[in-house]
């Protein structure tokens, strides 16, 4: 055997501190350059005011970045409490519950945010395919492909059964149709577009390919249960 072969694996311990120093790395980074925009609404965010604060795109990013380590903190109690009691894979599930809920929610309070014409304005809508991916723009189908990218990373690490990829398509397009006829229903100064269904579903089924490492494992395990 050679000599690079012999040697032994690096612990996991120290994979997970890379990964986490990476991710406070980047978090950092994006900070760094949307950190102009963010103190815009500071003031009005602190002071707990509604209006400036959480009905602009800017407080809601801001309020979701200044509760990550309260999600943080959710996830440290709930994964000790589960492994007290015993339950297997206790971390990954609470990470798992506290992300799909702090990285979905505010996406989907920035679509139901009223236009200016809300209640005024007809509510309108597109069904042709692809026609609205033009005007949407670079940040406009940026943002679509995250508005449910967080429910698809994690819901298949948490829920065995949806841990394969048309499960995820089917559940990142059925909430995103959801919330476009919630859109049209309160007429809501906004476009109800099937363009937004294709690509909301396409940003849950890419963030759950990102995580199939782990959801795979999770899906087998009841299975091995069974044979057992």
């Amino acid at each position: 055997m050679s000599h690079h072969a012999s040697l032994p694996a690096p612990p996991r311990r120290t994979r997970g501190i890379v990964l986490v120093g990476l991710a406070v790395l980047g978090l950092a980074s994006a900070l760094y350059v949307i950190r102009r925009p963010l103190m815009m609404s500071a003031p009005r965010c602190m002071a707990g005011r509604w209006h400036g604060c959480l009905d602009t795109f800017n407080g809601v990013v801001l309020m979701t970045l200044v509760t990550v380590p309260l999600a943080v903190l959710v996830a440290w109690v709930l994964a000790r409490r589960r492994r007290a009691a015993g339950v297997a894979g206790a971390w990954r599930m609470s990470l798992a519950e506290v992300g799909m809920v702090h990285g979905t929610v505010p996406f989907v309070w920035l679509t139901m945010m009223p236009g200016g014409g809300a209640g005024v304005v007809p509510a309108r809508v597109s069904l042709v395919p692809l026609r609205d991916l033009v005007t949407m723009g670079p940040l406009g189908i940026v943002g679509n492909l995250l508005v449910f990218a967080a429910l698809g990373f994690f819901a298949p690490m948490r829920f065995a059964a949806l841990a394969s990829v048309p499960r995820v398509l089917a559940l990142g397009a059925g909430c995103s149709i959801l919330v476009e006829t919630a859109q049209y229903a309160l007429s809501l100064d906004r476009v109800t577009s099937v363009d937004d269904v294709l690509v909301n579903a396409t940003g849950a089924v890419l963030a759950g390919l990102a995580s199939r490492r782990w959801w795979r494992t999770s899906a087998q395990a009841p299975a091995v249960g069974r044979a057992a």
